[in-house]
Order: C-alpha cells, then structure tokens, then sequence
C-alpha cells in the first residue's frame, strides 16, 4: 500500500474516532445526539445534538494540535454546513421550531475534545 494511501486511511479512522468521543462527550454534557455523518448533495454534518430548545450542528475537527484544527473550518465549509443543516431541518420538520446553534469540537490526540458553542452565525 502506498503512503499516500495509508495516510488517507488513518486519516478517517482518527476521524471517525474523534466523532465517536465528541458525541461521548456530547451526551455527557446532557445532548440528545439525533444524527451522525447526515450526508447531502451539498455537504455533510459530522453531529447533530439537541440540549433544550437548541439544535447544534457541530463540526468535528481532529488536528494534532488545537490551533491547527481551529484554523481548517473556512467560509465556504462553513456555508455548505449551513445549507446542509438547512436541509436537515426540512427534511425533519419537527425540528424546524428549534434554534440552530453552528458549534466545533477541537481534537486532538490524547485530550478530551474543547467545544466551542456558538462558533459562527449565519448571516440570513
């Protein structure tokens, strides 16, 4: 196998991995995880968790360090999440009357994820 692809490889298995542990991490703050890896045409969102009257599409981020993984969530992947949770909420309608809260979980090898709540708004 060549390196490349083995990079790839592990790379989606920390993935994965970091998902499982902020949605662990999530459900110990009180979460209700209601969705994982809801895929669209225009993107996909990593998490969906409800706590109350808030719907949180939560942006996983899995960096070797902090500052690296708060950095690689750009404008345009902030947009196609946005209109992927747009999606999300049309296609279940109950959750329509909810307010959507954009949050990312920072990873990184042997720490507990840091969330950041309210990481970016939607200009509508």
């Amino acid at each position: 196998m060549n390196t490349g692809r083995r990079h790839r490889r592990r790379a989606r298995h920390f993935g994965r991995l970091a998902e499982s542990l902020c949605a662990w991490h999530l459900r110990l703050l009180g979460y209700r995880i209601v969705a994982r890896g809801f895929r669209t045409k225009v993107g996909e969102i990593d998490i969906v968790a409800r706590r109350g009257g808030v719907l949180a599409v939560v942006e996983v981020k899995g960096r070797e360090d902090m500052a690296t993984a708060a950095e690689s969530l750009g404008n345009r992947q902030r947009r196609r999440i946005a209109r992927t949770a747009e999606a999300f909420v049309k296609a279940r309608p109950g959750f329509a009357r909810l307010d959507i809260r954009f949050d990312v979980m920072l990873v990184r090898p042997w720490r507990l994820p840091r969330h950041l709540t309210g990481a970016w708004r939607t200009d509508d």
